[in-house]
């Protein structure tokens, strides 16, 4: 079961770190993002679908992701 947490008014009106201008989100070389949300499902697969780790599930998957980019290029 999933929670969804409501934002508050202070929240809400808390600039964010891209609302500067002139600050554009860091783009990810091509098919990066994709291939870590294709081994996060792996994973979360592979680990009986709990729910909850979604976090973990993302961070390994990008070590992993990492990990064969940084062996090809050798």
């Amino acid at each position: 079961m999933r929670t969804i947490v409501k934002k508050t008014e202070t929240a809400k009106k808390r600039p964010s770190p891209a609302a500067g201008g002139s600050q554009h989100p860091i783009e990810s070389p091509d098919g990066l993002w994709e291939r870590i949300a294709r081994k996060a499902y792996e994973l979360w697969d592979q680990r009986g679908r709990q729910e909850g780790n979604e976090l973990r599930d993302w961070l390994d998957a990008e070590e992993i992701v990492m990990e064969e980019i940084h062996e090809a290029r050798e």
